[in-house]
């Protein structure tokens, strides 16, 4: 169908190999995702980590990326919302371990909690944070090509536009030598605009005795994962830094944050898509999810809503005012204005899905008409049959769900009703207005409506009762 990936960072399925297709030898990485802190400012009761950019968790973007990145072994290290937080990783990423963060003593700590998934032979260790939907498989690609290139630590940092309270990174030449807090900062290390990212890289046979080091001798008397920065200076080992676009290091804390993430995902999805060959007639009306796919020359007309599991073949149409989930197009289709293509739905070549036209779990084959106000729920619909404005698939008999079969260069006419469980063969007429509850054989025509029968006269003496009434 030559469709295009718009999103490969969060598409793949898990679990994948540990190969490496960017040129770099194959190593041994371990990501640890830190995913126990939990503010209050989300107002929510569940967690901030669970909210979806792009229809997808935060924590499943950054699961995506360090896979799409080749890091085949990740440790989440959970703490509030630990139950609902293990569960969507277990289920989501096989390959992933879970480990729980009991109490809260800053970032060194949690990271410690992952203490059993930190084996001996591992390449790099990579600490990344749960709520950064944004960060880019290549980034982390980038980071461990410097690890690999003989660096002990990597800490990626960015140059926003407002430092603000960020942390400030302290470097001489392209050597990193600390990372300052805000609130112990002097005023000339306030002035520096460079600032920690909070993702960091460390060589394998380094990571645990940098973490071990790390003490508690702060106001907070918590152990802070930046000091390994000095620690690691100490010892004379190499660090770095890698800038990166401030983009990628958004965390989300509150519903502000969490909007400002989506926006700059639907941003990201916008450019790619154009980029690649299809046409967003106003790019700023059409929001993708995480694993939308589009073909070449495919037209979006505005206000479209893509949700999960969306592929779109080339040169095909999506109208404005649609809305499709779950649903597979093929090439040269016309979808919409004002229709809604539900989960498992298969969409045929040049078939046509017009207004006000509702599709769930359904087969529409090659060179269908749906033109308009119907709904088929639960069918499948032969090559090159019309379907007529006002036909619906009467699927549910509540209780069960049944199946409408229609057959190939049928025409079903306005105002019918299909009364699954039903097969109607190829070739076959079915007259408007009809309730149809029989199956019907190829090439035959189907009638289920009562005589037409005109009463004389009858109007006029309706009304003249009316008024002496």
């Amino acid at each position: 169908m030559g469709v295009l990936d718009l999103a490969p960072a969060s598409r793949r399925e898990f679990p994948v190999s540990n190969d490496r297709t960017d040129g770099l030898a194959m190593t041994t990485t371990l990501a640890i995702i830190l995913a126990a802190g939990e503010g209050t400012r989300m107002r929510s009761a569940r967690s901030k980590l669970l909210h979806d950019v792009g229809n997808r968790p935060m924590l499943g973007h950054v699961l995506a990326a360090t896979e799409v990145a080749g890091i085949a072994r990740r440790a989440v290290v959970v703490g509030a919302h630990a139950e609902a937080v293990s569960d969507y990783v277990t289920t989501t990423d096989p390959a992933a371990t879970v480990h729980e963060q009991t109490e809260r003593l800053g970032t060194g700590h949690a990271a410690l909690a992952a203490r059993e998934a930190i084996v001996d032979g591992l390449d790099h260790v990579v600490v990344l944070f749960g709520d950064t939907p944004l960060l880019r498989p290549e980034t982390l690609g980038a980071l461990l090509k410097r690890l690999d290139a003989g660096a002990d630590l990597v800490v990626l940092g960015f140059r926003p536009d407002d430092p603000g309270a960020y942390g400030r990174l302290l470097t001489r030449g392209d050597r990193l030598l600390a990372i300052r807090e805000f609130v112990a900062a002097s005023e000339e290390e306030r002035r520096i605009g460079l600032c920690n990212g909070g993702i960091m890289g460390f060589r394998g046979r380094h990571v645990l005795s940098l973490l071990d080091e790390i003490g508690n001798d702060n106001p907070k008397k918590e152990y802070f994962l930046t000091d390994a920065v000095e620690i690691a200076n100490a010892r004379g080992l190499s660090v770095a830094v890698m800038e990166i676009d401030p983009e990628e290091t958004l965390g989300v804390n509150s519903r502000a944050d969490l909007a400002a993430a989506e926006a700059a995902f639907q941003h990201r999805m916008r450019a790619a898509a154009m980029a690649e060959g299809a046409t967003l007639v106003a790019p700023e009306t059409v929001w993708f999810s995480h694993d939308t796919r589009l073909g070449r020359d495919v037209r979006v007309e505005p206000n479209v809503w893509f949700g999960p599991g969306v592929s779109v073949g080339e040169g095909a149409s999506i109208r404005a005012n649609s809305h499709l989930e779950g649903a597979t197009i093929a090439a040269g289709a016309a979808i919409g204005p004002f229709a809604r293509v539900r989960p498992g739905s298969v969409v045929g070549e040049d078939a046509r899905v017009g207004n006000f036209v509702e599709v769930k779990n359904s087969n529409i084959g090659a060179g269908v008409k749906a033109g308009h106000l119907a709904y088929i729920g639960d069918a499948d619909i032969g090559a090159e049959t019309n379907i007529g404005a006002g036909t619906i698939t009467c699927n549910y008999d509540g209780y069960s769900k049944h199946r409408t079969i229609v057959g190939e260069r049928t025409f079903i006419g306005t105002n019918t009703s299909l009364v699954a469980p039903l097969t109607i063969g190829n070739d076959a007429y079915v007259a408007t207005g009809g309730v149809i509850t029989m199956n019907v054989p190829d090439d035959d025509m189907a009638i289920a409506r009562a005589r037409q029968v005109n009463k004389e006269g009858w109007a006029a003496k309706f009304r003249e009762k009316q008024k002496r009434d």
